[in-house]
Formats: structure tokens, sequence, C-alpha cells
């Protein structure tokens, strides 16, 4: 028999806790073991108890969504955050990618893409909505200023995931990696990872293990947050 996945859900709108506590309860292996108003709630909730994963909305009085969101994969790291919100703004997405988050999904999503998003971090993965995924790529492919911070670019840009920019700042990782991790930047799959470089998911997954042991990143959010230039290297 299949483990049941067990969700708490942290939002201050009752009518989001209340729809999505009838949805999520009608899931084939899921089970919603409480609800939270407030950040501080969530905290409270997560450490009581233990579910697999917290749907987090972002903005909530008392504790913020990103504020629960540091606690929650601080002291209770067995539950996948998975953040649920109506803003998808790139701050938003980096400051929650920075606190912990596994996930990101806006509000508009259907029922089955918020469940296989579930799935996903429940079983360690990490897992974007489409809008989100857009406002990551357009992260990464925006320019940098000029030095002089006149917002004026001073000859040509490189490709920030360009072989010669991931070598410069992940000097430790093979050229195999970072050819991997510049996929895992453009939000690509194992399976779609494996299917551009033609090698196995499996020869993915050790390639994907290697560089998260270099970066010191537990997973892809966290990778992707690194690859932002959002976390400091260890």
């Amino acid at each position: 028999m299949t483990a049941r996945i067990r969700i708490a859900i942290a939002d201050d709108q009752a009518i989001i806790r209340d729809g999505l506590e009838t949805v999520l309860s009608l899931v084939d292996g899921f089970e919603v073991v409480g609800t939270a108003a407030d950040g501080a709630e969530a905290v409270a909730l997560v450490a009581a108890q233990r579910p697999d994963v917290v749907l987090m909305d972002l903005r909530m009085p008392i504790l913020d969504g990103a504020a629960a969101t540091r606690r929650v994969t601080a002291e209770t790291p067995e539950t996948a955050v998975l953040v649920l919100t109506t803003f998808a703004d790139d701050a938003d997405i980096v400051t929650a990618l920075r606190a912990g988050a596994r996930g990101y999904l806006t509000k508009d999503a259907g029922r089955a893409e918020l469940a296989a998003a579930i799935r996903a971090v429940a079983a360690g993965q990490s897992t974007f909505s489409e809008p989100v995924r857009e406002v990551l790529l357009g992260r990464i492919a925006a320019p940098a200023p000029s030095p002089t911070g006149t917002g004026e670019l001073s000859g040509s840009v490189p490709d920030p995931l360009s072989e010669t920019a991931l070598a410069e700042r992940f000097p430790a990782l093979t050229a195999r990696e970072r050819e991997v991790y510049a996929l895992v930047l453009q939000g690509r799959s194992n399976a779609e990872i494996a299917a551009e470089l033609f090698v196995g998911v499996a020869t993915v997954k050790t390639h994907i293990n290697a560089l998260f042991a270099k970066l010191g990143v537990r997973d892809r959010a966290q990778a992707i947050a690194r690859g932002l230039g959002t976390t400091s290297a260890n």
C-alpha cells in the first residue's frame, strides 16, 4: 500500500484554506493534517504534525511566508515547503528559494498541476509552475549592469549560462557538470537533460548529485538560487 502524503496548508484567506483542504482531501493518497492562518501558526502546525509537505502562502500576517519557510526548513527539515501564492515576481521567487522552498506555484494552478507538484516535492524534487520558470529564465538571461551603475552596457555581455561564465563562477565543476547545471538552471527535468546530452537518466542523476555536493546545496531549488547569485558560497 502506497504511503499517504500528509499535507499542511498555510494561507491567511479562509476561503483559500477551505478550498484547498476540500480539493486535496479528494485526491487519492493525500491527507490534509491541518491549516494555519498566518506564518507563526504554520510553523507551530508543522512542528506538531510533521507533515510531508506544507503549502505556504507568502503574504501572511504576524510571520510572512518566507520567514515561516526559513523556520520550517531549519526546525523541521523533513517537511518540504511548496509555495502557493498569487505573486510570481522575481523578488518573491528568489526570497522563497533562499528561504528553502522546494517548489513555487501560483494560485492559478489547476488541481492536477498542484497534485503533481505536491508529489514531486514530497519525493525530494523541485518544481515550478510555467510563469515562475519564465521569471527565473528571464532573471538568468538578464544582462548585468555596467560597473558605472548607469544601466548602460559596456560592450557585449557574456551569456551567464555559457561555459566560460559558469567555469569562472564554479571552477570546481567539471565541464560535463557545468553542462548539466546550465540545463538545471533552465528548469529542465532529468529526462530532458538526458535527451539533450544523449546520456542516460542515471548518468544525469550522478552528475547532479556531484554538482550539488560541490555547490553545497541539497536540491534543485537551492541550486537555482545559487545560480541566480542569491546564495553565498560555503
